[in-house]
């Protein structure tokens, strides 16, 4: 369904009077196979967000060539958009427009006739949990079911590959968990392949058959949520121990059954292989030098674990201190 091979998106942009070349993708290789769910992850800035804008043909390549739903997004440009749903973290609903009245001339501009939109809208009223609403305006309506709406937009033309930029941006723990229900549902109920940006681990995890993470521009690793977990040197085991000048013993008894361990107070940490093995044993051997515990826990990689071992920072630090990806309005195409 997508193909892609040396995506390069570079634009020019001003520091006083000089003009420099900023490289927002550099270089991208994918491919995502018909009925795939894609979770596409990545910090503020490493062209996460501009990846997704070539493939649907919001921008044009600097370099590289991709397709989409079997279509060249330069050279047959139309017929990407007419195949493909596209949910922007924006959103596309006209916030005093009465919601059924701009799901209809949403699916005219895809040249479906207005019965049709207006019947394949109430199905996916129904089908999104939005029964009641046709009536009513974006205003009038909770998050949630705002970026439900966005989706029945994204779906009325039946397309055959979805694209949703940061679905749940901005929902409530309860709007959102309903949400990949929903999203779920679109590859379950409708085989639809889906393409997913997201800065929420748990949702990649929970949603994704398959996560792509980019940085810098590049794309870092591919593979499921497990492999790339699985990758990580081991099971995370902290050590709280309870008498200060027993810290050192117990970093050298847990050095001893492989870990690189560091020290934090009277934390002691370190990767272990197969911890559930290890760990008996470890606790038998303080046990026996009189190393008393006020604690212990054992956990296993996370997503963010992953991306921590392939850039050397987390994804959390990563938003909180990265900028956004280049925003086009303040930056000159090159090559447009």
């Amino acid at each position: 369904m997508i193909h892609a091979r040396g995506l390069v998106q570079t634009f020019t942009t001003k520091q006083g009077r000089t003009k420099v070349d900023v490289q927002a993708v550099d270089g991208v290789d994918l491919d995502v196979a018909e009925g795939e769910v894609v979770g596409f992850l990545g910090p503020n800035g490493a062209g996460k967000t501009t990846t997704l804008r070539m493939l649907t043909t919001l921008l044009r390549p600097t370099a590289g060539t991709a397709t989409v739903a079997g279509y060249d997004v330069v050279t047959q440009s139309k017929q990407v958009r007419q195949s493909i749903g596209y949910v922007s973290q924006a959103g596309g609903a006209y916030s005093y427009a009465r919601a059924g009245e701009e799901v209809v001339d949403h699916g005219m501009l895809y040249g479906i006739s207005q019965a049709q939109a207006t019947r394949r809208g109430h199905e996916l009223f129904e089908q999104l949990d939005l029964p009641g609403l046709w009536t009513r305006t974006p205003k009038q309506m909770s998050g949630g079911q705002k970026r439900r709406l966005d989706i029945v937009m994204g779906l009325i033309h039946d397309p055959t590959l979805v694209f949703l930029d940061e679905p749940t941006t901005g929902l409530d723990p309860q709007a959102r968990a309903n949400l990949w229900d929903h999203i779920a549902d679109l590859r379950a109920r409708r085989g639809a392949t889906v393409f997913l940006t997201t800065h929420y681990l748990d949702e990649a995890d929970a949603l994704s058959d398959r996560i792509m993470i980019i940085d810098q521009g590049r794309i870092v690793a591919s593979d499921t949520a497990e492999n790339l977990k699985a990758a990580v040197s081991g099971d995370l085991v902290d050590l709280e121990v309870a008498e200060p000048d027993r810290v050192t013993d117990a970093a050298t008894a847990l050095g001893a059954i492989g870990a690189s361990v560091e020290v934090d107070g009277q934390h002691v940490r370190g990767r272990v292989a197969r911890a559930g093995r290890a760990v008996p044993g470890l606790l038998r051997d303080l046990d026996r030098t009189g190393i008393t515990l006020d604690s212990i826990e054992v956990m296993r990689p996370t997503l963010d674990d992953v991306f921590l071992t392939l850039t050397g920072r987390t994804l959390r630090d990563a938003e909180a201190g990265t900028p956004d990806d280049a925003d086009e309005s303040t930056l000159e195409g090159a090559d447009q």
